[in-house]
């Protein structure tokens, strides 16, 4: 911090003393022209004199002239010049007119202003020159430095250009521009030509050699920034973006916000957009429960929760690893959340009692499940104990212990389940929407898709293919998913809280489906290789449970629309609550006697769940 004092102070001098030398040269030159004499300078105009000083001074603050960088000087650097020297001209004149001097006085003010004006511009304008010369020539020397094709020849990608050719740390050499704007093709921006529109670039990033191709498009949509990115993937050249527009509205467009392309971008669908500040008030002084809280979607709920001002967070998870690290997490980020940690199962009817009865959570996020659809075939009784027994526990101690909401994180595959995973997550929604009719508890549900990231997907198991050499494996070529990024599903999540009433399933707008085999191409083409012939991709067939579409509702629960145009709610069905219990019990007998017929024994409950014999 001394050290950046230093620096502005040592700044603010070069600005005063380099405008104050200006016009003590100006003003001896006009005295000089007019008079013959410089002693007739101090004898007849040292109050102009203090007083032009005195001018510069304050209008150097004002205009903060002292803060700009001259090395990168424009022309609004030149008008703060003229605004001081007119001041100065201004003050000189009253001064002539108080003191009643001669004509010649008057010629003195306005020498002395033209004088000022040229060589406080001269100063301004020789530092833009000697900086530009510099970095030219710095810029001269392209051995070693990767060429930058820059797509987008606007505000953003200027910027970019102008970074690049400015700054001796960024080892980059600019070949050109690529826009679609057709006014733009063929002119050149700070020295770079625009060398053709979005469709050339595969062409002319192997014309220019180019390594590295930069996406400056922040105001781009989702959909275009796929496109633009599909067409990069064909380069084998590194590529990299900027995260928004928002970066563009703070000025923070530099080379050190860029970020490299990934799965992402390539959905092609702009990401659900939830305001959470508006809706996170019914967590600010809370004791706020999230089960399953070290998972993927747990751990990023804790984070939201522990910014928003719970009275108490409590984080539950039967896997100390990950609860230990956002635990620690959390500590270093916010040392003054109230966090307790604990190490439990919510298979453990006793332990979640005592947890409900000791620490009387006013909200649960329900988060806690086993996922895994291959594994969970194999384990159907396991399947049963967490999910369906698991839940079943932790929504009577809700209810007992007069929970104010109850969030429980349900799953596409529920609907019309072909796995024992998503039947029992069917039978999940089955116990809340059960729950809510009778209980003053608010109890909800939300459904959404796979989750880009999250721990066992799909992108890092073909991370880890990619890295190991391959093969990428993927179970049919034509299989699709819905796909949604953590920070959506846990908008979701918060926001279904915040507008839950009771009963509801909360389904999310995911867009159009993505093919499985699109994205392990992609991610192979985003590593650098080309698939088939560097990493293959392997067809491995679909595994048990598995089918090649998911559902986001079932026919009849039918949709309704939020405040939030992409997130609907699916109308309850009738339940038989009767049956619902009596056959929950029996489950329970079954599992834990380790029965062979559990799928069938679900399937009494979820009759849509179509079971896979093989």
């Amino acid at each position: 911090m001394g050290k950046l004092i230093k620096i502005r102070l040592l700044k603010a001098l070069f600005s005063f003393g380099g405008i104050i030398l200006s016009y003590l040269i100006s003003t001896s030159f006009a005295t000089l022209l007019l008079d013959d004499t410089i002693n007739i300078y101090f004898s007849k105009y040292w109050i102009n004199l203090l007083v032009g000083i005195g001018i510069i001074i304050v209008f150097t603050l004002i205009t903060k002239l002292y803060a700009s960088s001259f090395r990168n000087a424009s022309i609004s650097e030149l008008v703060k010049v003229v605004i001081i020297a007119l001041a100065v001209l201004l003050g000189n004149v009253i001064i002539v007119a108080i003191q009643d001097l001669k004509k010649v006085s008057i010629a003195w003010c306005v020498l002395s202003f033209l004088f000022l004006l040229v060589l406080s511009g001269f100063l301004v304008s020789s530092l833009k020159i000697l900086s530009y010369t510099k970095f030219t020539i710095h810029n001269a020397k392209t051995e070693g430095r990767k060429r930058v094709l820059i797509v987008g020849a606007g505000v953003a990608g200027t910027m970019i250009l102008r970074e690049i050719q400015t700054s001796d740390k960024i080892d980059y050499n600019a070949v050109g521009f690529i826009d679609n704007d057709p006014v733009k093709i063929g002119s050149y921006i700070l020295g770079v030509k625009v060398l053709g529109p979005c469709e050339s670039i595969a062409e002319i990033a192997k014309d220019t050699n180019t390594d590295i191709i930069i996406i400056a498009i922040p105001s781009a949509s989702a959909q275009t920034i796929k496109e633009i990115s599909n067409r990069c993937l064909d380069t084998k050249c590194e590529i990299k973006t900027l995260p928004g527009i928002y970066q563009l509205m703070d000025g923070q467009v530099s080379v050190s916000r860029l970020r490299n392309v990934d799965v992402n971008d390539l959905l092609g669908r702009e990401p659900v957009k939830t305001n959470l500040k508006d809706i996170m008030d019914y967590i600010e002084d809370q004791v706020v429960l999230v089960t399953g809280g070290g998972g993927s979607i747990g751990s990023e709920l804790s984070r939201q929760i522990a910014e928003h001002n719970p009275k108490q967070l409590i984080i539950l998870d039967i896997y100390e690893n990950n609860a230990y690290d956002i635990e620690q997490e959390l500590k270093r980020k916010l040392p003054n959340l109230n966090l307790t940690t604990l190490i439990a199962s919510v298979r453990d009817s006793i332990k979640m009692d005592d947890v409900f009865k000791k620490y009387r959570p006013d909200i649960v996020f329900h988060a806690a499940a086993h996922k895994h659809v291959p594994l969970m075939e194999t384990s159907p009784n396991e399947a049963v104990k967490n999910n369906i027994i698991g839940t079943y526990k932790v929504v009577k101690a809700a209810d007992k212990y007069g929970v104010k909401k109850f969030v429980q994180i349900s799953t596409d595959k529920a609907v019309n389940p072909t796995n024992i995973m998503g039947a029992t997550k069917r039978v999940c929604e089955m116990i809340i929407q059960a729950y809510a009719k009778k209980s003053s508890t608010c109890f909800v549900a939300v459904r959404f898709g796979n989750v880009l990231g999250s721990n066992g997907s799909v992108i890092p198991l073909f991370k880890k293919q990619i890295a190991e050499g391959g093969p990428v494996t993927v179970t049919h070529k034509d299989i699709i998913r819905y796909f949604m990024t953590i920070p959506e599903a846990v908008s979701l999540v918060l926001q279904a809280g915040a507008n839950a009433k009771g009963g509801e399933i909360f389904v999310l707008d995911m867009g159009e489906q993505v093919k499985i085999y699109d994205l392990a191409v992609n991610l192979i083409k985003l590593s650098g290789y080309e698939p088939h012939k560097d990493i293959e991709i392997k067809i491995t067939g679909l595994r048990p449970g598995e089918k090649l579409y998911e559902e986001r509702l079932m026919e009849e629960e039918g949709l309704t629309k939020t405040a939030n145009d992409r997130i609907s709610i699916g109308k309850p069905l009738e339940i038989d609550d009767e049956k619902l219990f009596a056959t929950l019990d029996k489950l329970y007998d079954e599992a834990y006697s380790e029965s062979e017929k559990m799928k069938d024994l679900v399937k009494e409950l979820v009759p849509t769940y179509k079971i896979d014999r093989r």
